[in-house]
């Protein structure tokens, strides 16, 4: 179903590039590698590899990934089964027009918003989740994956998958977070310095005080404002946990954005040409009109070449169905759940009260109130959780991810106040 893709983009080229012993083969490869990567463009219905991912899956590198859509939303495309469903599930229960759940209202606040499923109309089995880009309001987004819980495997997994975690992060239970990857914009040199989940894993106790410091500081200084920032809104969601004992996360992360720019500077493009984009996930031009935005070339075409599913209003046992047609076998045995046969997943996933017409609106706005006067540039940090393919019904407190939120605030305190 799937064929290789060679995608070149602002940060990172994807594919492999065969090298023959004579001219003619070099020709020869070059003639398939532009018709690949023709062919490939044309898979992607105008969508483009999200260029500024800093962790998990990535588009053209692993089975899966994620792309950035014409409109400017993301598409995350679904994990196999059960993972994927899983994920689903969780979005469509929390975004659910119905639901009238408090806990579940309130966490709409530190999720990125969904706007359903989307799949592209000539590969009906490949199925993405339409996702809130929430780096989409920063100039030069500055962004930090942080796996948040003791243990970044969940109840059900086997032995092997259980040995296999534990050997990449020996000390998750001690920390209670890992680093998957960073992207800091340096003002000096106006360009990106990146790590990945190799240095993540390399920072120890002694260590992750400066490891996190390396996110907050541009080349010039530290960014002890998006620390504050970070902190308060890291706070709200340590209060959301404290207070719930609905769900229990495992491998779910938080997703950090700053901008990297000078105040001043961020605030005259944001007058500027680039404000124009915000409005684009309402609606977007025609014409084939380029738009580059975070450093993420985002093609602006027809919306006729893909489709948007209202995922709320179809059962996700036809979903989990269509997706499973398209998936080769052999990726059915990391979990020993099945959400088709989810006769008790469903009991324990709906919402238990009554529905009353409860408006879907994501209440972002509630992020800004109650702010200190010196946190003058909060709304120019982002806090959110992502990654949801681990997520399982309790009657419990998460105090994993509530020992991983208190240890990463004590950490951000010890570099925003150094003794």
């Amino acid at each position: 179903m799937t064929t290789q893709h060679q995608i070149v983009d602002s940060s990172l080229t994807l594919g492999q590039n065969q090298i023959g012993s004579c001219d003619s083969d070099s020709s020869a490869s070059e003639k398939e590698k532009r018709k690949s990567q023709d062919g490939s463009q044309k898979l992607l219905n105008g969508c483009v590899p999200l260029s500024h991912q800093v962790a998990g899956h990535k588009y053209g590198v692993d089975k899966v990934g994620i792309l950035q859509h014409p409109d400017g939303t993301v598409l995350k495309q679904l994990q196999p089964p059960p993972r994927g469903p899983r994920e689903l599930q969780f979005y469509s229960m929390v975004y659910d027009e119905h639901c009238c759940d408090p806990v579940l209202l309130d966490l709409q606040m530190y999720l990125p918003k969904y706007y359903g499923t989307w799949t592209p109309a000539d590969a009906p089995n490949d199925l993405y989740l339409k996702l809130d880009d929430v780096t989409r309001k920063f100039n030069k987004p500055c962004i930090m994956d942080v796996k948040i819980g003791q243990k970044s495997y969940d109840p059900y997994a086997l032995k092997e998958k259980k040995d296999q975690q534990i050997k990449k992060y020996p000390l998750m239970e001690e920390i209670g977070f890992l680093v998957l990857g960073m992207r800091i914009y340096q003002v000096n040199t106006d360009s990106y310095e990146t790590h990945d989940q190799h240095y993540g894993r390399g920072l120890i106790k002694e260590t992750i005080k400066d490891g996190l410091t390396k996110f907050f500081f541009n080349g010039n200084s530290i960014r002890k404002d998006a620390i504050a920032a970070g902190i308060q809104k890291v706070q709200k969601i340590l209060q959301w946990f404290e207070s719930q004992s609905q769900f229990h996360f495992y491998a779910s992360s938080l997703l950090f954005v700053y901008e990297g720019l000078p105040q001043q500077t961020a605030q005259t493009k944001r007058k500027g040409s680039l404000a124009d984009v915000s409005a684009a996930p309402k609606g977007c031009p025609t014409d084939g009109d380029v738009l580059e935005y975070n450093n993420n070339v985002c093609l602006i075409g027809s919306m006729e070449n893909g489709r948007t599913m209202a995922s709320l209003g179809q059962s996700l046992s036809n979903m989990y169905a269509l997706h499973k047609k398209g998936c080769s076998k052999g990726h059915h045995n990391d979990a020993p759940l099945e959400i088709e046969t989810s006769e008790q997943d469903n009991s324990l996933w709906k919402c238990t009260t009554p529905p009353n017409g409860n408006d879907n609106k994501p209440q972002l706005e509630k992020e800004s109130h109650h702010m200190p006067a010196v946190m003058q540039r909060t709304n120019e940090v982002e806090v959110r959780m992502i990654d949801f393919a681990h997520v399982f019904p309790s009657n419990t407190k998460d105090e994993g991810y509530v020992y991983g939120l208190k240890n990463l605030l004590s950490v951000l305190q010890q570099i925003l106040n150094p003794n």
